[in-house]
């Protein structure tokens, strides 16, 4: 991480405020780890209350808090929104959240429960959060995949809320561009997380999906981090409804 926070400068982000939900693990655990590296006061959100106990008791700082939230509760949602009201302030939203149940997600209610975490939150918290954004002028971040591109029998719902990601990017991006609020996501490919553990643990496996990508390796869950601090700052200040592929080349591959 700290190679990539060295790309720049150390205070780039201070005076910010972040939310990264599904921040307690994997990908948005690196995001939040990363733009409080930089300075921004982030907030990390999980819906576990053992894992946000253990995260705050070991990676709790100044910059970096965490707690729960039920991404699939309008009310818990709403609730939480207004402690980003005046004099406090919402700079970032990254929407992290997101499960898989390969095999099973051709259960209707598996197939709902994919779809509401992975794509129905991410409009529910956008929705809650933008008074915040609007009166920041800030910037949103979703989650996609590679999957938004390719298809994976085993997922049908990973596929179709990560494919319903881009869609939701630009539309919002052109909603809430006309109040200086950019929406963009970022489509990681094969990384090395919590959720991919089945994967690359198996050697075939994982040797197989390296050779796809052109860097002929698989990602780290910090590969996210310096698109996400490059789409937060000024640099991205004309880069809005785009997605950003972060894979190694894997779906070009």
């Amino acid at each position: 991480m700290n190679d990539i926070l060295s790309c720049f400068a150390p205070d780039i982000l201070t005076g910010k405020t972040a939310l990264v939900s599904g921040g307690s693990s994997g990908i948005g655990l690196e995001i939040a780890k990363g733009l409080a590296g930089l300075g921004a006061t982030v907030l990390a959100t999980g819906s576990s209350s053992a894992k946000i106990d253990q995260l705050t008791r070991e990676a709790s700082t100044d910059q970096l808090t965490f707690e729960c939230l039920d991404v699939t509760s309008p009310e818990a949602i709403a609730s939480f929104a207004v402690r980003f009201d005046e004099p406090n302030r919402l700079d970032i939203l990254v929407n992290s959240q997101g499960i898989s149940r390969p095999g099973q997600e051709y259960d209707d209610a598996t197939f709902l429960n994919v779809m509401d975490i992975n794509l129905t939150s991410a409009m529910r918290l956008s929705t809650a959060m933008m008074p915040h954004l609007k009166r920041s002028q800030g910037t949103v971040i979703n989650i996609a995949s590679m999957l938004s591109y390719l298809a994976d029998e085993e997922v049908p719902a990973y596929c179709a809320s990560k494919s319903g990601i881009l869609g939701l990017t630009r539309a919002l991006a052109h909603r809430h561009g006309r109040d200086g609020v950019r929406v963009n996501a970022i489509a990681p490919g094969y990384h090395r997380t919590a959720m991919t553990h089945g994967l690359w643990s198996e050697a075939q496996a994982a040797a197989k999906i390296a050779s796809r990508t052109a860097l002929k390796r698989w990602g780290e869950a910090d590969d996210l981090v310096g698109a996400a601090i490059f789409l937060s700052t000024p640099a991205a200040r004309y880069v809005t409804g785009a997605t950003l592929a972060v894979d190694g080349g894997y779906a070009v591959g």
